[in-house]
């Protein structure tokens, strides 16, 4: 013999959670455009500082 620890519920219950659970989930959020999910901003400008690398600033350095 089995008993049932939790009570049932009646149709009229499960109608109304089955209408709120439908209310809720029923249908698709709306669709969001990859164009939509990025973000863009305007490059910097490059530093003038940063792009001094001389390429024979070594044989200057190490050579004479």
């Amino acid at each position: 013999m089995t008993h049932r620890t939790e009570p049932r519920q009646t149709p009229q219950e499960s109608t109304d959670a089955a209408v709120l659970r439908r209310d809720r989930f029923g249908t698709l959020p709306e669709r969001i455009r990859p164009e939509d999910t990025r973000e863009t901003k305007p490059a910097t400008l490059p530093d003038p500082a940063r792009d001094t690398y001389n390429p024979d600033e070594w044989l200057i350095r190490y050579c004479g």
